[in-house]
């Protein structure tokens, strides 16, 4: 179940499969896709499970029929490493991508897209630097010191710890809504890892089970 997020005059979905989408204008904003991250381990020699881009794909693309999304802007790190050039993963996104021509697609830069190289032509995505604008947005990959008002950003994998001292424990993907300013999304790509949030006194963190997505006091 999204969560509505009234910010401003406006208001966002934060979704379960850790996006977060405007339904004024069908926009679905997606951080840190890490396309082919486990195809660039195994080149390297670690072994790691095959199959996480291909999950990766399924579920964006389920959200996007699910939400009616007009545009996906990847919030960088859309490809994980140049190894991912040229490779299996890549090919499975162009097939994804052929299947919504009608489908706007846009890239700002990462850190990890700045040494993978922009992904080809041919996938039609709009690729540029942070930050960018689309709306009342203002998109960042890296989050910003001094956000602009309705900032969105990645890069972090924000994740929440939950349990006590001396019991089971877990982390949960997080979204990280900082002094209502910025609002950093989880990663989408699963084989990504989360960096544990210690949230201010004035932050708001909403974790995502896989199918809810719930505001933690």
């Amino acid at each position: 179940m999204d969560h509505a997020l009234a910010w401003g005059g406006h208001t966002l979905w934060l979704c379960p499969e850790k996006a977060a989408f405007w339904p004024d204008e069908g926009l679905l904003f997606v951080a840190d896709f890490h396309l082919g991250k486990a195809h660039s381990f195994r080149r390297l020699g670690v072994p790691v499970p095959a199959g996480t881009s291909a999950a990766n794909l399924l579920r964006l693309g389920a959200l996007v029929d699910r939400l009616g999304a007009r545009e996906v802007v990847f919030l960088g790190d859309f490809l994980h490493s140049v190894r991912v050039q040229g490779s299996p993963s890549l090919a499975a996104f162009a097939d994804w991508r052929a299947g919504r021509p009608g489908l706007r697609l846009a890239l700002l830069r990462g850190n990890h897209d700045r040494h993978a190289g922009d992904p080809p032509d041919a996938l039609g995505i709009e690729v540029g630097p942070e930050p960018l604008r689309r709306g009342p947005w203002t998109l960042y990959h890296h989050p910003p010191a001094r956000p602009a008002s309705h900032a969105l950003a990645g890069h972090l994998h924000p994740g929440v710890r939950l349990g006590g001292r001396g019991g089971d424990r877990l982390v949960l993907p997080a979204f990280h809504w900082q002094r209502r300013q910025l609002l950093v999304l989880p990663a989408f790509g699963e084989f990504t890892g989360h960096s544990t949030v210690r949230p201010g006194p004035e932050d708001v963190c909403f974790v995502s089970d896989g199918e809810h997505v719930i505001p933690l006091p």
